[in-house]
């Protein structure tokens, strides 16, 4: 058996990295398995698809390196919707209701103020074919519900273990909506069942649609994937991601600087046991992926946390996976090597590096602090400034040589150098971007002039 998994968004809002982090996991536990991964677009939900979101959903899955093997809308399988419809009548198993959500939703009210469970009552089942036609003559179209079996339906999840429902406990799910439009629990099922897939690895809010989707996969003659349900990301704050109010969309991260690489090493880790590190690549993350190792409990999307592995995944980048962005912000192939040894461990994003570029090319606005101790060093700095070519060890000698000038060490001897020529208090190790800034550059900074 080829194992195929799904990722299957509905194209209603931006991706958010929990729908990104159900996408990373399908798609590692098949590349895993030596498998393949289907990116179906659910867009059945015909007023509130759009293709602006369609676009989006391609975006940010290219952006982060998920290729999938196939990919379709669910509205191409309209066809094959309506014949699984057709067959379920025949069969018995769909049956045509009535009822508008307001009325539906005055007998959940009772129910619930009874003390009894909000399931649907199949009053339809006790129509008659002339209260059907009376009901149709007033205007009112059907939607269609399926009748599940009064059974218990159990299976193993890959992730929860052992999950059983009994049909009782639920309301026989709608197929159909009065629109004749198809509901997710039908498309789903009907593709799942005719493309072959085997796994099906989502979120924890689908566990209540898995019983009954058991139920339709034996209804329709198929027999039923493997599933496994993830536990929810949350936010910083405890509340639930949703892609319609847009929060942590993957495109923000994008825009924000975020390396793609740093949000897959931290979603394939979140809810977890296993520490939080970055990784070298996909092809890592594949082969350190083990699906038992998610938990059962909620996590939290922190961003300053991924902020934090950001930092490390650039540190794990060499000069030459850096070079052609290095390229793009100005800094020459000759210089790539040393520049980013030097500023590589300073930056949270690479945008950063940038800043340091500007650092060592110019012009930079020197910090020059106005106090006797200062004046002194940068006098000493001036008079010892050696000449070039400058290399690994003339930062060392350098300082020396002011410090036997002007008296001073420690603190009050390099704060005031380092604020002159790079106008910060903090950064990269001047010993390695001294010899890039040159001599020109240091003594002007060192003289309070922009350079």
């Amino acid at each position: 058996m080829t194992v195929k998994t799904r990722f299957a968004p509905s194209p209603t809002g931006r991706l958010h990295v929990g729908n990104a982090r159900t996408a990373l996991v399908n798609w590692l536990y098949a590349r895993q398995s030596g498998g393949l991964m289907q990116l179906r677009i659910d867009d059945t939900d015909r007023d509130r698809s759009l293709d602006i979101h369609v676009e989006g959903i391609l975006t940010d899955l290219d952006w982060l390196g998920l290729a999938a093997d196939e990919c379709f809308r669910q509205t191409g399988r309209a066809d094959r919707h309506a014949a699984a419809f057709d067959g379920l009548v025949a069969s018995g198993r769909l049956y045509p209701c009535f009822e508008t959500p307001e009325e539906l939703g005055i007998r959940r009210k009772a129910q619930l103020a009874a003390g009894r469970p909000p399931v649907y009552d199949r009053a339809a089942l006790r129509l008659t074919a002339d209260d059907r036609r009376a009901l149709e003559a007033e205007g009112r179209r059907p939607h269609w519900r399926f009748r599940l079996d009064d059974r218990e339906t159990a299976w193993d999840d890959m992730i929860r273990g052992r999950i059983e429902v009994h049909a009782g406990s639920l309301s026989d799910p709608v197929l159909i909506r009065a629109d004749g439009a198809p509901t997710y629990t039908l498309a789903t099922v009907v593709d799942d069942a005719e493309t072959g897939v085997t796994h099906v690895i989502r979120g924890e809010d689908h566990i209540t649609n898995t019983a009954a989707q058991i139920q339709l996969f034996h209804a329709l003659g198929a027999g039923e994937p493997r599933f496994g349900h993830l536990a929810w990301l949350l936010d910083p704050a405890g509340a639930g991601l949703s892609k319609r109010i847009g929060s942590m969309a993957v495109g923000d991260l994008r825009d924000d600087g975020i390396e793609p690489m740093a949000v897959a090493a931290f979603l394939a880790r979140l809810g977890t046991s296993d520490a939080v590190e970055p990784a070298p690549d996909l092809a890592a993350l594949v082969a350190g992926f083990d699906i038992t190792r998610f938990g059962r409990a909620a996590a939290r999307f922190d961003p300053a946390e991924l902020l934090l592995l950001n930092a490390r995944q650039l540190r794990l980048a060499d000069a030459a996976a850096a070079a052609p962005r290095l390229a793009a912000i100005g800094v020459p192939d000759a210089m790539a090597r040393a520049f980013w040894d030097a500023v590589s461990g300073n930056l949270e994003r690479f945008g950063d590096a940038a800043t340091w570029w500007r650092v060592v090319a110019g012009p930079v606005d020197p910090v020059i602090l106005d106090d006797d101790t200062s004046r002194a060093v940068l006098a000493a700095a001036r008079d010892t400034l050696p000449d070039e070519p400058w290399g690994a060890a003339s930062w060392a000698s350098w300082t020396k040589a002011v410090q036997i000038r002007a008296g001073v060490k420690g603190k009050a001897l390099f704060r005031p150098l380092r604020l002159a020529l790079t106008a910060s208090e903090h950064g990269p190790e001047l010993k390695k971007l001294l010899p890039m800034i040159g001599r020109a550059r240091v003594l002007a900074r060192l003289c309070g002039e922009a350079a």
